[in-house]
Protein backbone atom coordinates (compact mmCIF):
# COMPACT_ATOMS: atom_id res chain seq x y z
CA UNK A 1 0.00 0.00 0.00
CA UNK A 2 1.13 3.47 -0.77
CA UNK A 3 2.53 4.76 2.29
CA UNK A 4 1.38 8.44 1.39
CA UNK A 5 -1.84 7.52 0.89
CA UNK A 6 -1.98 5.26 3.88
CA UNK A 7 -1.28 8.27 6.00
CA UNK A 8 -3.63 10.29 4.74
CA UNK A 9 -6.50 7.13 5.46
CA UNK A 10 -5.41 7.08 9.29
CA UNK A 11 -5.59 10.54 9.66
CA UNK A 12 -9.08 10.65 8.64
CA UNK A 13 -9.96 7.09 10.87
CA UNK A 14 -8.28 8.81 13.73
CA UNK A 15 -10.32 11.84 13.19
CA UNK A 16 -13.89 9.84 12.63
CA UNK A 17 -13.31 7.60 15.43
CA UNK A 18 -12.79 10.60 18.10
CA UNK A 19 -16.51 11.47 16.62
CA UNK A 20 -17.89 8.40 17.81
CA UNK A 21 -17.36 9.32 21.41
CA UNK A 22 -20.93 10.27 21.92
CA UNK A 23 -23.22 8.07 22.93
CA UNK A 24 -24.58 5.23 24.49
CA UNK A 25 -21.01 4.11 26.06
CA UNK A 26 -20.29 6.54 28.76
CA UNK A 27 -17.06 7.36 27.12
CA UNK A 28 -15.14 9.14 30.69
CA UNK A 29 -15.93 5.13 32.39
CA UNK A 30 -13.80 3.96 29.59
CA UNK A 31 -10.06 3.52 29.29
CA UNK A 32 -8.20 5.04 26.35
CA UNK A 33 -7.39 1.85 24.89
CA UNK A 34 -10.71 0.60 25.33
CA UNK A 35 -12.16 3.21 23.98
CA UNK A 36 -9.89 3.39 20.82
CA UNK A 37 -10.24 -0.64 20.28
CA UNK A 38 -13.88 -0.32 20.58
CA UNK A 39 -14.11 2.68 18.12
CA UNK A 40 -11.53 1.55 15.67
CA UNK A 41 -14.00 -1.39 14.99
CA UNK A 42 -17.50 0.68 15.32
CA UNK A 43 -15.94 3.26 12.15
CA UNK A 44 -14.42 0.39 9.82
CA UNK A 45 -17.59 -1.61 10.28
CA UNK A 46 -19.51 1.84 9.57
CA UNK A 47 -17.15 2.86 6.53
CA UNK A 48 -17.28 -0.74 5.01
CA UNK A 49 -21.35 -0.74 5.14
CA UNK A 50 -21.55 2.51 3.45
CA UNK A 51 -20.64 2.71 -0.12
CA UNK A 52 -20.57 6.48 -0.29
CA UNK A 53 -17.77 7.04 3.02
CA UNK A 54 -16.35 3.42 1.02
CA UNK A 55 -15.89 5.70 -2.40
CA UNK A 56 -14.51 8.87 -1.19
CA UNK A 57 -17.74 11.11 -0.81
CA UNK A 58 -16.98 14.13 0.57
CA UNK A 59 -19.96 16.13 0.78
CA UNK A 60 -21.17 12.73 3.41
CA UNK A 61 -17.61 12.91 5.19
CA UNK A 62 -17.78 16.59 5.58
CA UNK A 63 -21.42 16.16 7.18
CA UNK A 64 -20.20 13.18 9.01
CA UNK A 65 -17.51 14.94 10.39
CA UNK A 66 -20.02 18.33 11.05
CA UNK A 67 -22.53 16.27 13.05
CA UNK A 68 -20.28 13.95 14.77
CA UNK A 69 -16.61 14.66 14.93
CA UNK A 70 -16.23 18.26 15.89
CA UNK A 71 -18.22 17.85 19.73
CA UNK A 72 -16.02 15.05 20.67
CA UNK A 73 -13.03 16.15 19.93
CA UNK A 74 -10.73 18.95 21.17
CA UNK A 75 -9.86 20.76 16.91
CA UNK A 76 -9.21 24.04 18.68
CA UNK A 77 -6.07 22.49 20.65
CA UNK A 78 -5.20 20.48 17.47
CA UNK A 79 -5.93 24.17 15.33
CA UNK A 80 -3.56 26.35 18.44
CA UNK A 81 -0.80 23.16 18.65
CA UNK A 82 -0.48 23.23 14.56
CA UNK A 83 -0.48 27.51 14.49
CA UNK A 84 2.15 27.54 17.39
CA UNK A 85 2.88 31.13 19.34
CA UNK A 86 0.91 33.00 16.69
CA UNK A 87 -2.43 31.40 17.81
CA UNK A 88 -2.28 33.50 21.22
CA UNK A 89 -1.65 36.79 19.06
CA UNK A 90 -4.69 36.69 17.16
CA UNK A 91 -8.44 37.70 17.31
CA UNK A 92 -10.70 35.12 18.05
CA UNK A 93 -12.07 35.63 14.11
CA UNK A 94 -9.04 34.63 12.94
CA UNK A 95 -8.78 31.36 15.26
CA UNK A 96 -12.39 30.52 14.03
CA UNK A 97 -11.42 30.99 10.77
CA UNK A 98 -8.45 28.94 10.82
CA UNK A 99 -10.37 26.10 13.02
CA UNK A 100 -12.67 26.10 10.04
CA UNK A 101 -10.33 26.22 7.11
CA UNK A 102 -7.88 23.56 8.96
CA UNK A 103 -10.92 21.13 9.85
CA UNK A 104 -11.84 21.36 6.13
CA UNK A 105 -8.58 20.67 4.64
CA UNK A 106 -8.05 17.61 6.45
CA UNK A 107 -10.89 16.22 6.04
CA UNK A 108 -11.17 17.35 1.93
CA UNK A 109 -7.62 16.25 1.40
CA UNK A 110 -7.79 12.59 2.84
CA UNK A 111 -11.64 11.68 1.68
CA UNK A 112 -10.39 10.16 -1.14
CA UNK A 113 -8.25 7.96 0.73
CA UNK A 114 -11.16 5.77 2.60
CA UNK A 115 -11.80 3.80 -0.41
CA UNK A 116 -8.94 1.55 0.84
CA UNK A 117 -10.53 0.91 4.08
CA UNK A 118 -12.21 -2.40 3.56
CA UNK A 119 -8.43 -3.78 2.91
CA UNK A 120 -7.07 -2.40 6.88
CA UNK A 121 -7.46 -3.60 10.30
CA UNK A 122 -6.54 -2.13 13.66
CA UNK A 123 -5.13 -3.88 16.60
CA UNK A 124 -4.63 -2.10 20.49
CA UNK A 125 -1.31 -2.51 22.12
CA UNK A 126 -1.11 -2.47 25.58
CA UNK A 127 -1.89 0.53 27.40
CA UNK A 128 1.00 2.22 29.58
CA UNK A 129 -0.81 4.72 31.64
CA UNK A 130 -2.03 4.83 35.14
CA UNK A 131 -5.46 5.76 36.29
CA UNK A 132 -4.09 8.71 37.60
CA UNK A 133 -3.13 10.11 34.20
CA UNK A 134 -5.00 12.98 32.06
CA UNK A 135 -3.05 12.80 29.02
CA UNK A 136 -2.30 9.36 27.45
CA UNK A 137 -0.94 7.91 24.37
CA UNK A 138 -2.66 4.93 22.69
CA UNK A 139 -0.28 2.73 20.26
CA UNK A 140 -1.93 0.74 17.28
CA UNK A 141 -0.79 -1.23 14.85
CA UNK A 142 -3.02 -0.84 11.13
CA UNK A 143 -2.42 -4.17 8.83
CA UNK A 144 -3.10 -3.75 5.23
CA UNK A 145 -1.84 -5.06 2.01
CA UNK A 146 1.61 -4.38 2.49
CA UNK A 147 3.59 -4.03 5.97
CA UNK A 148 1.69 -3.16 9.25
CA UNK A 149 1.89 0.35 10.11
CA UNK A 150 2.42 2.26 14.00
CA UNK A 151 -0.46 4.72 14.72
CA UNK A 152 -0.15 6.37 17.79
CA UNK A 153 -2.98 8.79 19.16
CA UNK A 154 -2.73 11.09 21.99
CA UNK A 155 -5.86 11.62 24.18
CA UNK A 156 -6.89 13.95 26.88
CA UNK A 157 -9.19 13.38 30.27
CA UNK A 158 -11.26 16.36 29.97
CA UNK A 159 -13.60 17.37 33.18
CA UNK A 160 -16.85 18.73 33.49
CA UNK A 161 -19.76 18.18 30.84
CA UNK A 162 -19.01 16.17 28.27
CA UNK A 163 -16.34 14.48 30.39
CA UNK A 164 -13.94 11.79 28.28
CA UNK A 165 -10.91 10.92 26.27
CA UNK A 166 -10.33 13.39 23.12
CA UNK A 167 -7.92 12.69 20.55
CA UNK A 168 -6.20 16.12 19.96
CA UNK A 169 -2.82 14.59 17.79
CA UNK A 170 -1.91 11.25 15.71
CA UNK A 171 1.27 9.87 14.99
CA UNK A 172 1.81 7.97 11.61
CA UNK A 173 5.40 5.90 11.39
CA UNK A 174 7.23 8.60 13.89
CA UNK A 175 5.51 11.53 12.76
CA UNK A 176 2.99 13.86 14.42
CA UNK A 177 0.18 15.27 12.21
CA UNK A 178 -0.20 18.49 14.29
CA UNK A 179 4.06 19.06 14.42
CA UNK A 180 3.23 18.36 10.71
CA UNK A 181 1.21 20.73 10.11
CA UNK A 182 2.81 23.56 12.19
CA UNK A 183 6.58 23.37 10.06
CA UNK A 184 4.25 23.99 7.11
CA UNK A 185 2.08 26.55 9.14
CA UNK A 186 5.12 28.69 10.21
CA UNK A 187 6.89 29.38 6.98
CA UNK A 188 3.25 30.44 5.74
CA UNK A 189 3.02 32.90 9.29
CA UNK A 190 6.99 34.14 8.80
CA UNK A 191 6.32 34.93 4.90
CA UNK A 192 2.53 36.49 4.86
CA UNK A 193 1.49 36.38 8.20
CA UNK A 194 -2.16 35.24 9.72
CA UNK A 195 -4.33 36.35 7.22
CA UNK A 196 -1.58 34.61 4.31
CA UNK A 197 -1.79 31.09 6.12
CA UNK A 198 -5.85 31.48 6.15
CA UNK A 199 -5.85 32.93 2.94
CA UNK A 200 -3.14 30.61 1.66
CA UNK A 201 -5.47 27.16 3.21
CA UNK A 202 -8.54 29.15 1.79
CA UNK A 203 -7.46 28.69 -1.65
CA UNK A 204 -6.29 25.24 -0.88
CA UNK A 205 -9.62 24.39 0.04
CA UNK A 206 -11.36 25.51 -2.88
CA UNK A 207 -8.88 23.83 -5.21
CA UNK A 208 -9.83 20.90 -3.74
CA UNK A 209 -13.37 21.11 -3.61
CA UNK A 210 -13.08 22.24 -7.66
CA UNK A 211 -11.33 18.42 -7.69
CA UNK A 212 -13.84 16.79 -5.40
Amino acid sequence: MNARLLIRLVTVLAVTLSGLLALPVCAQDEAADVLIKRLSTEVLDSIKADPSLRGGDVSRIIALVDTKVMPNVNFRRMTASAVGPAWRQISPEQQSRLQEEFKTLLVRTYAGALAQVDDLSLTVKPLRASPQDKEVVVRTEVKGRGEPVALDYRLEKTPGDGAGWKIYNLNVMGVWLVETYRSQFAQEINVKGIDGLIAALTNRNNANAKKG
